[in-house]
């Protein structure tokens, strides 16, 4: 049995522990740890297991080794914001421990995703003969695994890529964002951007829509253009690519609201004065808006996310449709978090678990569609993230 650290006690960190705590054969010893220990103690208290909580600034590099040192975790899951990610990555180095996220590393002062600050880590942690596995939610995550599965059982060449993201669900809030308020909001007003034929082409933001039937009585609903993480390792790890594309649902409500906030300033992430002081706009807007962890009891509906491939298999055109649905009201039964959180953070676990019993366990720095899909596509079936095939 093994020791986990998870750091970060939002929607996703508590899946994260519940999922955790499901799993004691693996997970023998739990510790969750945020800046806020309430926060952990109240996750905690939900669990029927004993789960250690710990007080713990994740921008605090000497604090995190600290904790690290006292625990002796066999893993670090971050869980906490994506500004974060190196410095829990400098711990876990310093302190000798693998290391695993959900979200790729984004500047606090610029919206931008972008693994190279991460990659730039893979000497590092195979000299120490650490694993840093990336990105181990579901988009990025599963959406990599998926693809990496496609590659390895029904491809030669995958030709064209579309991510496909709805959440179908509703939570009755006027306006309300089902993970991150800060990191919700500047991923979605940030330039759409694809991969055409070898180079990078960008979109206004939310300018490119299509329409998409999506199966399980979901029915069609109106997808945009977005740029998303897990493109940038795609594109580099999938044989033959052409176009890879992410796509994303919004109610006219959120888009309504959303375009409201933009025009008065209040998703904006630099510094004004207010009062004598500085405050960033998103983060007050932030402090505003409902936490969505407080979502779960409210959300009804359902999530489907997938990818859909096109490619070439013994020289024939293929065109295969793999994708997950999960019930917002199951999830909370469960974990009590709505589905958003549950489809990040089971992930996240099986991503762990995998490190973990030695099926993913390789020095360096790596994205999901970098390993063998087999075992992580065989866990989701078993931790509560069935998927489905359709070949088109």
């Amino acid at each position: 049995m093994k020791k986990v650290l998870i750091i970060g006690a939002g929607g996703v960190g508590g899946v994260v522990a519940h999922k955790c705590a499901q799993v004691p054969e693996v997970f023998g010893e739990i510790m969750l740890a945020s800046r806020t220990k309430s926060r952990c103690d109240a996750i905690a208290a939900q669990i029927g297991r004993s789960i250690r909580t710990a007080q713990v600034d994740a921008d605090n590099v000497p604090e995190l080794v600290s904790l690290i040192k006292g625990f002796t975790p066999d893993i670090v899951v971050n869980v906490a914001l994506p500004y974060q990610d190196l410095h829990i990555m400098d711990a876990c180095l310093e302190t000798g421990v693998d290391y695993l996220d959900t979200a790729n590393y984004e500047p606090l002062d610029e919206a931008k995703f972008e693994y190279k600050w991460q990659w730039a880590y893979q000497e590092r942690f195979r000299e120490k003969g650490l694993m840093a596995l990336l990105g181990s939610g579901f988009d990025p995550g599963v959406t990599n695994v998926f693809c990496a599965y496609a590659q390895k059982h029904h491809f030669d060449e995958i030709h064209q890529l579309d991510i496909i993201d709805c959440n179908a669900g509703d939570h009755g809030k006027p306006f309300a964002t089902n993970f991150n308020p800060e990191i919700n909001i500047r991923e979605v007003t940030a330039r759409g951007r694809y991969w055409e034929r070898g180079e990078w082409v960008e979109t206004d933001p939310l300018s490119w829509s299509m329409s998409f039937d999506f199966p399980d009585g979901i029915g069609k609903k109106k997808c945009f253009l977005l740029y998303h993480e897990e493109l940038e390792s795609l594109v580099r790890n999938l044989k033959g690519i052409r176009r890879a594309r992410f796509w994303m649902t919004f109610s006219d409500n959120y888009l309504n609201h959303l375009k409201v906030l933009e025009n008065v300033g209040m998703t904006r992430i630099d510094e004004v004065d207010f009062q004598g002081r500085k405050i960033v706009p998103i983060q007050f807007l932030k402090a505003l808006l409902p936490d969505p962890a407080s979502l779960g009891p409210l959300t009804k509906g359902k999530t489907c996310i997938g990818c859909l491939m096109k490619g070439v298999k013994n020289g024939k055109e293929r065109s295969y449709y793999i994708y997950n649905i999960c019930d917002h009201e199951a999830s909370y039964r469960e974990v009590q978090s709505q589905a958003i959180s549950y489809t990040t953070g089971v992930p996240a676990m099986i991503g762990a678990k995998m490190m973990l019993t030695g099926d993913w366990k390789q020095p360096g720095v790596w994205n999901m569609e970098q390993l063998d899909p087999d075992p992580f596509m065989a866990a989701l079936n078993i931790h509560g993230l069935p998927w489905v095939e359709e070949f088109r």
